[in-house]
């Protein structure tokens, strides 16, 4: 065989290789797209791996006490269960802990920050944001790099993950492979997507179909969109969407939530001030009677996914590098 037929045998074999794997399987119902992915970042395995253990890594923390899940826990479908939650300096959270379910669906991804649109941009606000303090890195991005380089299987992890740049340890990697775990948060395993509603869930959609879809739409049950429930109140601590864009006009405005597993992330509204979900929907100035407000709760329920919160290729990882952690 001659040299340059060699060589080019060499070079197909090294694209057929870098094509498996940057090739991700996305195991999705019938009729729903694969999820938005930048190009920048295509969807690995490698990355995918490295971001779940990062996910659940506490040394993306100024004091090693908090990670990723120490918000988003996946027994509450990646909420936490709580009004809100402090940070490492014990600073007050001003707002609730969202799901995460389908999140990879979503843009913007923030209550009322219309400019935090993707993932990678979005994993720098909990690690370093300061309003209020959650991880508590502002200004310590360097030190995220050096912490994770001393481990060697991470080292071999973030080579595997972005071998274009040498398998580069830094925060720009961590949030492209954070990003790349988070969308695989895929949540479609409902009574309501399996179409197996009981009767009280089954008026409940019809009920809901009427009075709350118009914002709580779609296959994620949210329009993605920034509204105003309550009178604006410029007294009120947090303006939401106004504390971006100083329009007056946005004052009071928060992006609707979706409803996917929503029995699973309470308690509700942006604040967490609304302990149940009689108590959350109430507040829409809507009338309902017990049966109908019980039925409706019946609908809601029905879109938890039980399976989501037991997936153990969500679940904190065990081991890396063929060791246990």
């Amino acid at each position: 065989m001659s040299a340059w037929r060699f060589s080019l045998l060499v070079l197909s074999a090294g694209l057929l290789l870098t094509a498996a794997v940057l090739a991700w399987r996305w195991t999705l119902p019938a009729g729903v797209p694969p999820p938005p992915v930048p190009a920048d970042n295509p969807t690995t395995a490698a990355k995918v791996e490295l971001g779940r253990r990062l996910f659940y890594d506490a040394d993306l923390s100024a004091d090693g006490t908090m990670s990723c899940a120490t918000c988003h826990e996946q027994k509450h479908a990646f909420a936490d269960g709580n009004r809100t939650h402090p940070g490492v300096t014990d600073e007050p959270g001003r707002r609730n802990v969202p799901g995460l379910a389908n999140v990879a669906w979503f843009t913007p991804l923030m209550f009322a920050d219309p400019a935090n649109t993707t993932l990678e941009t979005q994993a720098a606000s909990p690690v370093f944001g300061t309003r209020p303090v959650e991880m508590g890195m502002a200004g310590r991005e360097a030190e995220i790099g050096a912490r994770l380089g001393r481990d060697h299987c991470y080292r071999a992890m973030f080579a595997r993950a972005f071998p274009e740049d040498g398998g580069r340890i830094d925060f720009a990697n961590v949030a492209r492979a954070l990003a790349s775990f988070e969308r695989t948060l895929v949540s479609y395993g409902t009574a309501w997507d399996r179409q197996q509603l009981g009767p009280d869930a089954k008026a409940g959609s019809g009920l809901f179909a009427r009075d709350c879809a118009a914002c709580h739409s779609g296959p994620n049950f949210t329009d993605l969109t920034m509204h105003r429930l309550a009178p604006a109140d410029a007294a009120l601590a947090d303006q939401g969407l106004f504390e971006k864009t100083g329009i007056d006009a946005d004052r009071g405005k928060f992006r609707t939530p979706s409803l996917r597993n929503v029995a699973l992330t309470g308690p509700w509204w942006h604040d967490g001030s609304a302990r149940t979900l009689d108590g959350a929907i109430a507040r829409h100035g809507l009338t309902h009677d017990a049966e109908e407000m019980a039925q409706l709760i019946a609908f809601l329920e029905a879109l938890s996914d039980p399976e989501f919160t037991r997936r153990k290729s969500l679940a904190m990882p065990s081991e890396a590098c063929g060791k246990r952690l």
